[in-house]
């Protein structure tokens, strides 16, 4: 997040929607500009990212527009790459791709389900369980085939060259980078309200659970019940 928010011109314009990124923008992101921050943040919605940063940059041409987005979004809705060249509407994506949609992972791991159905792996033969290799899925390929140039960096220095490169850039460019699905940015110290199964035969969601209710104490309610 810091190294793209250290390419961008002050009137650059960065766009994200699901996943972590807008939490991750909401507490590290300080905007130069009054529109220099789109973020959707009504419902989440995951394939917003790209077509949301079209939108922009056809509001606003003479902008830089940075879209942030994860491989779980980039694959509701890749297609609009091929309309932003098709329109010769340049982007700057930043393609985040850690193989499973790591935010409803955390989410699932908070309340006991082990981040079940999460990652791309293959599932085990024996146990059903989705703890196999990492499926060989190439996003930075297939952007490529939609018409974007794309950079993949191993580094942060070769990200932050990237960024830069792709900033001057005339047509739409995808800057692939791949990442840690348990990496996280630093803890908001807030609480979500996100109840919990009562009752489980698992060991991680009773804990969780229990967890919950010793939260659930801390809370205090801002409209108080009508007396009778």
């Amino acid at each position: 997040v810091g190294a793209v928010r250290e390419a961008m011109g002050p009137r650059d314009v960065v766009v994200a929607a699901a996943g972590s990124i807008p939490g991750d923008l909401h507490k590290l992101w300080r905007p130069s500009d009054p529109l220099g921050y789109h973020v959707e943040y009504g419902f989440s919605c995951m394939g917003y990212e790209i077509a949301g940063g079209l939108g922009v940059k056809m509001a606003a041409p003479d902008r830089e527009v940075f879209v942030l987005v994860g491989d779980g979004s980039y694959l509701m809705m890749a297609q609009e790459i091929v309309t932003a060249v098709a329109e010769v509407r340049k982007l700057v994506i930043v393609l985040v791709q850690n193989h499973g949609y790591a935010s409803i992972g955390a989410l699932s791991e908070s309340v006991g389900a082990e981040r079940f159905g999460t990652r791309y792996r293959f599932r085990d033969r024996e146990s059903g369980a989705f703890d196999g290799d990492v499926l060989p899925v190439d996003l930075a390929a297939n952007a490529a085939s939609l018409g974007a140039h794309v950079l993949r960096p191993r580094s942060l220095a070769e990200f932050r060259a990237a960024l830069a490169q792709a900033r001057t850039a005339e047509r739409t460019t995808v800057v692939h980078i791949d990442t840690d699905p348990l990496a996280a940015s630093p803890s908001s110290q807030a609480w979500w309200d996100v109840p919990v199964a009562e009752v489980s035969t698992t060991t991680t969601t009773a804990q969780a659970r229990q967890t919950y209710e010793h939260e659930k104490t801390a809370q205090r309610p801002l409209l108080r019940p009508a007396a009778e």
